[in-house]
């Protein structure tokens, strides 16, 4: 459920609406299994269950299992909000790449501490959706869930600097093969 934090309950024509400043979200269903503490890299190859909330009927699901992925939106639950960090900084701490603002990188110190992924979706047994390469820990709260769709993704060419590709290059590579 989303409300405002806005105590104002009409607008008048020609009035501008107070902007809205804070939502409440719960979570719709839960991770379980899968990664068992919070790694850089390796994310691959890890399946696990997003475990559909009882307080949703299972018709909320109907027609998922035609879609190979999905768009999961979740909560870095483990993070605390001392680890936000406001500032330009070199990604990982590596100083080979350029300080970048906070909306830049996408970990768990950006003030909401969401994050979204898209796993491949292997199968679905009642409430839970058996999944893969979802980079998100056991008991991760899930705030949404859709499928993907081609049509939404990027439209044009992708552009980007070459230290994520850098960062990133060992990121999907299978967990068993983790040292």
């Amino acid at each position: 459920m989303a409300s405002s934090g806005s105590s104002r309950t009409s607008i008048s024509k020609g009035e501008e609406p107070a902007p809205v400043t804070t939502y409440e979200v719960e979570s719709i269903a839960t991770v379980v299994g899968g990664h068992t503490r919070v790694q850089d890299d390796f994310q691959g190859g890890v399946q696990s269950v997003i475990r559909l909330n009882k307080e949703y009927p299972l018709e909320t699901l109907l027609g998922i299992e035609e879609f190979s992925h999905l768009t999961v939106t979740w909560r870095f639950h483990l993070a605390q909000p001392e680890d936000v960090q406001l500032h330009a900084r070199s990604p990982r701490g590596n100083p080979q790449w350029p300080a970048t603002g906070t909306f830049v990188h996408r970990n768990h110190r950006r003030p909401n501490q969401l994050a979204i992924s898209y796993p491949r979706l292997l199968g679905v047994k009642g409430r839970d959706l058996l999944v893969t390469d979802l980079d998100a820990v056991d008991g991760t709260p899930v705030l949404d869930l859709a499928p993907y769709f081609h049509e939404m993704g990027p439209r044009g060419t992708v552009r980007q600097p070459a230290w994520p590709s850098e960062m990133l290059a060992t990121y999907w590579r299978d967990a068993s093969e983790r040292s």
